[in-house]
């Protein structure tokens, strides 16, 4: 498929200021791109198709961006909307049992954050051999199985699981999000794809503090890496809405006592009464006051 006037069609797999790594649709190469003005205004985001145009000096120019089908946008600590990708369907998180060490808030941060967007979500937990026992990587497969999320777990440099996670990721497009240390890279090595990312100095206008991005095709689908994990926070959110990424919550709101419950302190909260008795697992009704309470330090320092 090739854009009009002899562009082609590329994927723009991250950022700079004024610059975009992009893989043409027909190539599975990350370029760099320089930007046309007009492109610079539209702020380009991981996912987002684009015309582009290779120059015979081997530079390569972003032209236009293609309408979005989708857009994941989250609001900062300031009160602004930013896009953080576009036409992708889902999110999988990895995660680490060990070094780093497992951080089950970000997991149910990140969750939360892919359902009030309205997308997919599936974790991918590395390292299962470093935790404290087996029982303990059950468990934790267990807790977001329940909930209806699919667990993968793998080993890249020994390849287990990876045709698992290629099944489940053929044909969606997806956004990967992940600690530094928990294995992206090994995962992309074992796809065959690039592992190292590459710092980038001089590009286009100015200098670059992005990194180039990585890309993977599965089937007609594909696979981004993502900027980090504290771009997908949640701000600026009441905690009824917070309550809404947490999909155990969902049959229990509105059964409270009082209709504006918080699922903190409240009496007659039936979030609190369900986690207190262990149908909501209590690392995830920790994850969700975790979040009020820095979105409520937040608040309360401005």
């Amino acid at each position: 498929m090739r854009a009009e006037n002899n562009d082609r069609l590329a994927r723009v797999i991250s950022v700079g200021r004024n610059a975009a790594w992009i893989a043409f649709e027909d190539e599975d190469v990350v370029r760099v791109a320089s930007l046309r003005k007009n492109v610079e205004r539209l702020a380009l985001v991981p996912g987002d198709l684009v015309a582009a145009a290779p120059m015979e000096d081997e530079r390569v120019i972003v032209t236009r961006r293609e309408p979005r089908s989708f857009a994941l946008e989250r609001t900062t600590v300031g009160g602004r909307t930013k896009t953080m990708a576009a036409n992708i369907d889902g999110i999988a998180v990895v995660a680490a049992f060990a070094r780093p060490a497992l951080h089950l808030a970000m997991i149910d941060e990140l969750l939360a954050f892919a359902e009030l967007g309205g997308i997919g979500a599936c974790l991918i937990f590395t390292k299962a051999d470093l935790a404290e026992s087996p029982g303990d990587v059950e468990q934790v497969a267990n807790t977001y199985r329940s909930l209806g999320y699919g667990v993968l777990l793998a080993n890249p440099k020994s390849g287990a699981g990876i045709d698992a996670i290629e099944a489940e990721l053929t044909r969606k497009r997806t956004l990967l999000i992940g600690q530094s240390g928990v294995g992206k890279s090994s995962l992309f090595r074992a796809f065959g794809g690039p592992g190292d990312v590459g710092e980038v100095s001089k590009i286009g206008r100015g200098k670059q503090t992005t990194t180039t991005g990585r890309l993977i095709r599965f089937g007609s689908g594909f696979l981004i890496d993502s900027p980090g994990v504290g771009e997908f926070e949640l701000h600026g959110l009441e905690p009824g809405r917070i309550a809404l990424g947490f999909v155990e919550f969902a049959p229990l709101l509105g059964t409270c006592r009082f209709s504006d419950c918080a699922h903190r302190t409240e009496p007659g909260c039936a979030v609190r009464a369900r986690a207190l008795d262990g149908t909501i697992a209590a690392s995830r009704y920790a994850s969700y006051r975790a979040i009020l309470e820095r979105e409520a330090a937040n608040t309360d320092g401005r």
